[in-house]
């Protein structure tokens, strides 16, 4: 279990010139962006990591999220929410700014540190996920895979599953789940270690 941090809402941005800025909410805090498909469980994820803490509204409702919603947890550090993608019930004007909205934090933000995707357990990569990871990729964007919903998945899938998944990452992935807690200690760790090494 992690333990219990403070955590609170700082503020939500629906363009850019609504991010924070220096001493607007005290001095700007290392940033890690939760990435992933609508309905991925961003924000349930997000609240396990800050021990339980509700800082995230957490919807049944896919593409609930539509604004970049900052949370500082703790005194060191700044989660943040950015909006869910591949939701084909959003109009498709709305996406294109969310997208436009996305891209001008995660390539001017000059305090994030780590972009952490979300991928649920049951479905691994799909087109717009890899979509995302390409394009971290090329603009050198630090980021980790976590696979969500972990839970929902029996053994014998979650060994296929993971396999799949850790094929195309290349990497460490972190199998969570936010109700049992199951992975959410390391990925606290691994972000924590993040954190550290750049300051």
């Amino acid at each position: 279990m992690v333990h219990k941090l403070e955590a609170q809402f700082v503020t939500s941005a629906a363009k850019p010139d609504q991010f924070p800025v220096d001493r607007q909410f005290g001095p700007l805090l290392p940033e890690i962006a939760f990435l992933g498909r609508s309905n991925v469980g961003k924000s349930s994820l997000l609240n396990a990591l800050a021990g339980g803490e509700k800082v995230a509204f957490v919807s049944q409702t896919p593409g609930r999220t539509q604004l970049i919603n900052f949370f500082r947890i703790g005194t060191d550090l700044m989660f943040v929410d950015l909006p869910g993608y591949g939701y084909a019930k959003v109009p498709k004007a709305i996406t294109q700014d969310w997208q436009a909205l996305i891209e001008s934090y995660l390539l001017n933000r000059e305090n994030l540190q780590l972009c952490v995707i979300l991928l649920d357990a049951r479905r691994g990569w799909m087109e717009k996920d890899r979509e995302l990871r390409t394009w971290l990729e090329h603009h050198g964007r630090a980021y980790i895979v976590a696979a969500t919903k972990i839970d929902k998945l029996t053994q014998n899938e979650q060994h296929r599953g993971l396999a799949a998944i850790r094929a195309e990452t290349g990497g460490d992935i972190f199998p969570v789940s936010a109700p049992s807690g199951r992975g959410v200690r390391e990925l606290w760790q691994t972000i924590w270690k993040t954190r550290q090494t750049n300051q």
